[in-house]
């Protein structure tokens, strides 16, 4: 790996002995079985494996959008299974960005203003919206570009904005679904680095679902599904 993990404050997140299963009975299908998984404050990690390994599920199963069949996933120290739905949604909004393969812009508010959305939705006061907006967009590179919409951006810098969003709340935790899924090589890099960028100038945690084994070679530390099995 390009970088060894420096964590030394412990586990933010605890999976223990985590499965999910659709279905039931003859139609029941395994995404994961049996996952166990600590994931250190501030450590960049790659989870990767073909389609359907059960990157996503385990992705969700960790930010609290999905709940396991069985095992816990613990946040922070609390135990996801025994938070209100109220404190889950709070928990999304303020302590985890997401970053997803299709960017997920508003396509007519500019850079700025879609990065400010979540701050909006969360009540923030527009000087400090404008303000944390304006630092997230410096934090990626893209301050030049803040009054641009998303259709005079290039697909890299569409996803610098979705970065940005997602930092803009200060989270803990960062979880990026494909996120280089779209781009070129070289773009595709540049995010790489930009997300390492994240973990280490931030001390936020990065967890990133990929195929792509170029931007896993960027993290800490990499993890490999298999029909929803560690085996690396």
């Amino acid at each position: 790996m390009a970088n060894e993990s420096n964590t030394t404050n412990g586990p933010v997140i605890e999976a223990a002995g985590v499965s999910r299963v659709f279905g039931s009975g003859d139609t029941a299908v395994t995404a994961l079985s049996t996952i166990s998984l600590n994931i250190n404050q501030g450590e960049f990690l790659a989870v990767t494996g073909r389609s359907g390994s059960g990157k996503t599920t385990l992705l969700n199963l960790l930010s609290g959008l999905d709940s396991p069949s069985s095992g816990s996933v613990r946040f922070g120290g609390v135990d996801l299974s025994n938070m209100k739905e109220a404190d889950l949604v709070s928990m999304r909004r303020h302590k985890i960005g997401f970053v997803f393969q299709s960017f997920g812009l508003m396509p007519l508010l500019s850079a700025q203003e879609n990065v400010e959305l979540p701050l909006h939705i969360g009540g923030v006061s527009w000087r400090e919206r404008r303000e944390r907006a304006d630092e997230a967009l410096d934090a990626v590179g893209l301050t030049s570009r803040a009054r641009h919409r998303p259709f005079e951006l290039s697909g890299g810098e569409q996803q610098r904005v979705s970065i940005a969003r997602a930092l803009v709340t200060g989270p803990a935790v960062v979880f990026a679904d494909e996120p280089t899924g779209e781009l070129d090589t070289a773009t595709a890099r540049s995010i790489a680095d930009t997300l390492g960028e994240v973990a280490a100038s931030r001390r936020a945690t990065v967890v990133v679902a990929t195929h792509d084994l170029d931007l896993a070679d960027t993290a800490h530390r990499r993890i490999d599904l298999v029909d929803g099995v560690i085996v690396s």
